[in-house]
């Protein structure tokens, strides 16, 4: 770090990548707290920063080096430089953004509407010239409350698209660094801003994407052939043979509903078979039409329909049609849309095809005979699909020889095919970051492992469980209680064949029980970490609502969310606050309602296929005993407090990171430590490397006397009558 000139406010750093999933690709930048005090600012002012170009960002209190400027990938090509390289650091005055003009790709700038974009760069510093990623700038404390509303939005626009979408800012008001807030004005280059209309972006059919987007071959859509047969078959004979069709004493009715997860090339499939069977396809997107008033979007409707019928053969593709025709809370415009769809099947040469991502929400009236009279389901890849799709999505990308598309396959459980193509273009802007001046950059292993640590499945959008890199062999001891966990959620996975071949239907879920602070938690996280299927965690209270069906919605939403996601594990801490004995409660039947939906999702008519849930309590006693009888979550495991064997077990694997001193003996202290859950041994070595700290910030390693000191602070929080209690609970329902 370079001296400050004489008025102290400017100084040069030295950039360096960080790779924070906090910070990343939001604008901010972490510096020692020093070097906030010689610019004479505080966490989370403005920067000006300067490289091979100026730009701006956010400034947060690293703990690093004080001549280390810590910046993402993003920030280091605005800045035109590269790791290593000096950066100019000075304060920005804080000028708020008239109006910022952004552009992106025809498929963002359909998808995304002005206001998602403004909410998706508020609290931003942007310069012309820079490039800004979608992700909402929520690192600063209170600096976005509506991020999750605003991740919601883009998820339903783009899919997961959305998280390594990078879009150009290609003008201010006034020129930048200016900050985006609430009053700025921010719209796409040629086309709707905030404050404008937004019927030029409906024009093109909303997340529909160009017209003359390329439409791939059949046999380019691995796992869908089975569907486009019969989706091929269906629009051949209608358009086609309607003469054997009028022979045999009918007409065509080509009305056809494709449903599956968004992101799984519902839209592709439609687009290819219809370029097959030679139609034209006029493609509409159901949320855009339903943002209109209603006499206008009645308008749109029948436009799209008559559009479609100029020219014959034709599909009319209308996507994501529940916003239309919802199940519940039907609008005006539903009728019209039920209306033109009879019309339009009628018509000879003339298909209406829909898509939807949640067919349960879709009014039966559109689905009944006469309109949509065909329903095709495209389901999520297995292992093996997704190995044939990463063949075709990785076609045109340059791969090392150190890739393993095998590897990649069995990592991305839940992926649809978006995602996959969201995951090359990570791993392509991973490459290139780092192979600027290579004549013929690859794609290496690395990058798309580095990819996989951002991009998420389109399933798993709001997910809480944040996938730790933790695995069942960082876990201290509890060898029973892990060869349980295996039996009941790896190897259903790992060998299904094995399963299929002896006649065994997998185990749909398990309860863990024990004390507190015992690994119940941590357990479950380090079966996530295995990476061989998606988590969903639910808190036992988050599911509860006082409105009227409401929590009975919330549990089939949950469960639908995980058959989406499969192979997926639904994770319900404090199951006994969501599912107690039932007739017991006085919230006016809401716990009772609940308990009946888990049950039915558990073990009903719809089954779940890849889909395990695991519960964990401290008071197995108080669940509904429905609820844990054989079929649904039948195997109970007990989570025993450690012993001495096992309190030294968890010391290492809470140390293996922490340097100890010679004098430190392991073993005795687990000896000393009777009464002491593993959250209180964790705690030990956390305190014992905090009085070294308070003893010296040039500590090497941890003495015996800081882990005496830290035992005089943290107390065993195990009492003696819940063990026992949960102890005779485990007796009495141990097997045998």
């Amino acid at each position: 770090m370079t001296d400050p000139t004489p008025d102290g406010r400017t100084l040069t750093l030295t950039a360096r990548l960080t790779t924070a999933r906090l910070d990343s690709r939001r604008g901010v930048v972490r510096v020692h707290r020093e070097v906030l005090a010689a610019l004479g600012l505080s966490a989370w002012d403005a920067v000006r920063l300067t490289g091979a170009r100026t730009t701006g960002a956010v400034a947060a209190v690293s703990s690093g080096a004080r001549g280390d400027l810590l910046c993402d990938d993003l920030l280091l090509g605005n800045l035109g430089v590269r790791d290593g390289d000096p950066v100019t650091v000075s304060p920005a005055p804080l000028v708020e953004a008239r109006r910022v003009v952004v552009a992106g790709s025809a498929e963002s700038m359909t998808a995304i509407r002005p206001t998602m974009l403004r909410d998706s760069l508020l609290g931003k510093v942007v310069t012309a010239g820079d490039n800004v990623s979608l992700l909402p700038q929520d690192a600063a404390p209170g600096a976005l409350r509506e991020a999750a509303s605003t991740r919601r939005s883009l998820s339903t626009a783009m899919g997961m698209a959305w998280t390594t979408t990078l879009l150009t800012v290609t003008g201010t008001e006034p020129a930048g660094p200016a900050l985006v807030t609430m009053g700025t004005t921010v719209g796409w280059r040629d086309g709707a801003s905030t404050t404008g209309s937004a019927t030029p972006m409906l024009a093109t059919g909303g997340a529909s994407g160009p017209a003359d987007e390329p439409v791939p071959a059949i046999e380019d859509l691995p796992g869908l052939q089975n569907q486009a047969a019969q989706l091929r078959e269906w629009l051949d004979l209608g358009f086609h043979h309607k003469d054997v069709l009028a022979r045999l004493g009918t007409t065509p009715q080509l009305g056809v509903l494709v449903t599956g997860p968004a992101g799984s090339g519902k839209t592709t499939l439609v687009r290819s078979v219809a370029a097959a069977v030679g139609a034209r396809v006029v493609r509409r997107w159901a949320p855009g039409i339903a943002a209109l008033e209603a006499s206008a979007a009645a308008a749109a409707l029948r436009e799209a329909v008559t559009e479609a019928a100029g020219t014959t053969p034709a599909v009319l593709l209308i996507e994501d049609v529940e916003a239309l025709a919802p199940r519940d809370d039907a609008k005006p415009v539903a009728t019209v849309l039920l209306d033109v769809v009879g019309r339009a099947v009628a018509t000879a040469g003339l298909a209406v095809v829909c898509t939807s991502a949640r067919p349960e929400g879709v009014s039966p009236e559109l689905r009944r005979p006469g309109r949509l009279d065909h329903e095709l389901s495209v389901p999520l890849p297995d292992r093996a699909g997704r190995r044939a799709l990463l063949d075709v999505v990785f076609r045109s990308a340059p791969l090392a020889g150190d890739v393993h598309l095998d590897e990649i396959a069995e990592r991305t459980p839940g992926f649809v095919v978006a995602d996959l193509l969201a995951l090359r273009r990570e791993a392509a802007g991973r490459a290139a970051g780092r192979q600027r001046d290579v004549a013929n950059p690859m794609v290496f292993h690395a990058d798309l492992l580095g990819a996989l640590e951002v991009v998420r499945p389109t399933a798993m959008a709001e997910s809480t469980l944040d996938i730790p890199d933790l695995t069942l062999d960082d876990v201290g001891d509890m060898v029973e209680v892990k060869q349980a966990l295996t039996e009941t959620v790896l190897w259903p996975l790992s060998y299904p064949d094995t399963f299929a071949r002896l006649g065994v239907q997998p185990a749909r879920g398990l309860l863990l029980y024990g004390p507190p602070g015992c690994g119940k938690t941590f357990l479950v996280r380090a079966i996530a970490g295995s990476g061989q299927a998606n988590v969903l965690s639910v808190k036992g209270a988050e599911l509860l609502s006082k409105w009227v069906g409401e929590s009975e919605r919330a549990v089939r939403e949950l469960f639908r969310r995980a058959r989406e996601a499969a192979p997926s594990l639904v994770f319900l801490d404090e199951v006994d606050a969501l599912a107690p004995v039932r007739g017991q409660s006085t919230d006016s039947g809401v716990a009772d309602r609940v308990v009946a939906a888990l049950l039915t999702e558990l073990d009903g008519i719809e089954g779940l296929r890849d889909v395990v849930v695991i519960g964990a309590t401290n008071r197995p006693d108080l669940v509904d005993p429905a609820l844990l009888r054989p079929g649904r979550m039948g195997r109970l495991v007990f989570v025993p407090p450690p012993d001495a064997e096992a309190r030294a077990a968890i010391l290492r694997a809470a140390s293996k990171r922490t340097p100890l001193g010679e004098g430190v003996d392991l073993d005795a202290v687990a000896a000393d430590t009777e009464g002491y859950s593993g959250a209180d041994l964790a705690a030990l070595v956390r305190e014992s490397a905090l009085a070294a700290m308070r003893r010296s910030f040039d500590a090497p390693e941890v003495t015996a006397e800081d882990v005496a000191a830290a035992r005089r602070s943290v107390r065993p929080s195990l009492r003696a009558e819940q063990v026992a209690t949960l102890a005779a609970f485990a007796a009495r329902h141990q097997p045998g």
